[in-house]
């Protein structure tokens, strides 16, 4: 990923030093268990451990890589280069390629599954705080993006909380389930290495042996892991999207924090765009595009094939870059939004009691009113307030049909706003504990 949406933390994760150093210590850590096992001299096992503070060359590695074509080759070249090729004899004993590429590319996914963790956590954290701060702060619930019936401000933060939490959890057992090492060597059978190997290397890296593998790690693992990363990445726009409405000057119930100095068009010097949040929507998109991909490198030739390879090279790191940078920007967006609760009121008072129309409805049937009767006199004088701007408590205490049902008192108290806030602090006990 480009800089642009890249943190330094995550980068490290993918770049070509770190990507160097867990292939040596998966292949030092092989070569102690294989001292141990009696299969190589210890000293030699010993000797490789000498390049443990050495800064591998990735030059040099790809200088070498250009003529042998194979990445993993060129590597132990030039490991030999460091500690000598006698001390080096040892080294990759009785294993293959992607013992060292798959060991290592799930230790990768681990670890960003961590920093994606502190992610999500932050965004879990932002959207508590603004759910409890506005846990009354009324605005009118919206369906297929009209006026529905009254809801708060803090419902919709607590919504996209438990949303978050859950995803943590998707997380966690993604992070969990590509938590796996194979040394298994040529095929998957421990003919040329023992199985006690695997086991060495896997604990010394905070791995478990993966329980059976061909000459590479299941890719059902892999495909669990992306889809996890696109369904956070859904929820992060889902949270983008509802800012974004709300930034719309014809709404403008909240907008992201619009800094000093900062500039929203190169034409008109009035603008300020949710440009945050739109961007959001954007990278959310390239994260959910590794998702087929990874879903598609399941299907593998046999014990191995190199179709996942070139796919997996790019969308490891770009989805977990990607996904890093939008978690925390979605944490800033959501920490310093600025929320206006009056206008939130004069949007759901802007058709003049309509959002009370279900209670109204239900009073009429408990009345021993028809349902359908109920509807047709709600709907006659709702229609009114849509189409003349009329007042909707004002057109049902005129309308006799109406008033036959129901006492001017009874229709007054159907339009207490308190009716609909009551049950939240349950929801909130639900949602927080």
């Amino acid at each position: 990923m480009i800089p642009r949406y890249s943190r330094p933390e995550m980068v490290k994760l993918w770049s070509p030093e770190t990507r160097f150093r867990i292939w040596f210590e998966i292949e030092a850590h092989a070569c102690d268990a294989q001292a141990a096992l009696g299969v190589i001299p210890k000293a030699n096992a010993e000797a490789v451990w000498r390049a443990k503070d050495v800064e591998f060359d990735v030059a040099r590695i790809d200088e070498i890589e250009a003529v042998t074509k194979h990445d993993v080759i060129a590597f132990l070249t030039h490991l030999a280069e460091i500690i000598g090729n006698e001390e080096a004899r040892f080294v990759h004993q009785g294993m293959t390629s992607s013992d060292v590429l798959d060991t290592t590319l799930n230790i990768q996914l681990v670890r960003a599954a961590d920093l994606l963790l502190a992610g999500v956590d932050r965004v879990m954290a932002a959207l508590k705080t603004r759910a409890l701060e506005h846990k009354d702060t009324v605005r009118i619930g919206r369906s297929h993006g009209i006026h529905a019936e009254p809801t708060t401000l803090g419902l919709t933060f607590a919504r996209f909380y438990a949303e978050m939490k859950r995803n943590r959890e998707r997380l966690e057992n993604a992070r969990k389930e590509v938590a796996t090492g194979a040394i298994s060597g040529a095929v998957g059978t421990f003919a040329n290495i023992d199985p006690r190997v695997e086991e060495h290397v896997c604990k010394a890296l905070g791995l478990v042996p993966e329980p059976i593998s061909t000459q590479v790690i299941p890719r059902d693992r892999h495909a669990m892991y992306f889809a996890t990363l696109g369904v956070i990445a859904s929820s992060i726009e889902n949270v983008a999207i509802e800012i974004r409405h709300m930034q719309r000057t014809e709404v403008l119930e909240a907008e992201e924090f619009f800094s000093p100095g900062q500039k929203g068009s190169s034409a008109m010097p009035h603008k300020r765009n949710p440009v945050l949040t739109e961007n959001l929507t954007g990278l959310s998109r390239l994260v959910r595009m590794a998702v087929v991909p990874a879903l598609e490198n399941v299907a593998l030739w046999h014990e191995r094939d190199i179709s996942h390879s070139s796919v997996e090279r790019m969308i490891g790191p770009d989805a977990t870059i990607t996904l890093d940078f939008a978690l925390h920007r979605l944490a800033g967006v959501v920490e310093k939004l600025v929320v206006y609760p009056e206008n939130m009121l004069r949007n759901m008072n802007k058709f003049k009691g309509l959002v009370m129309s279900q209670r109204v409805l239900l009073a009429l049937t408990q009345a021993g009113v028809s349902r359908e009767d109920s509807y047709r006199l709600v709907q006659r004088n709702a229609m009114k307030v849509w189409e003349k701007g009329a007042d909707f408590k004002t057109e049902l205490l005129a309308d006799p049909e109406v008033t036959a049902a129901l006492t001017p008192a009874e229709i007054e108290e159907k339009f207490d706003l308190g009716y609909h806030t009551k049950h939240v602090d349950t929801i909130f006990k639900r949602v927080f504990g």
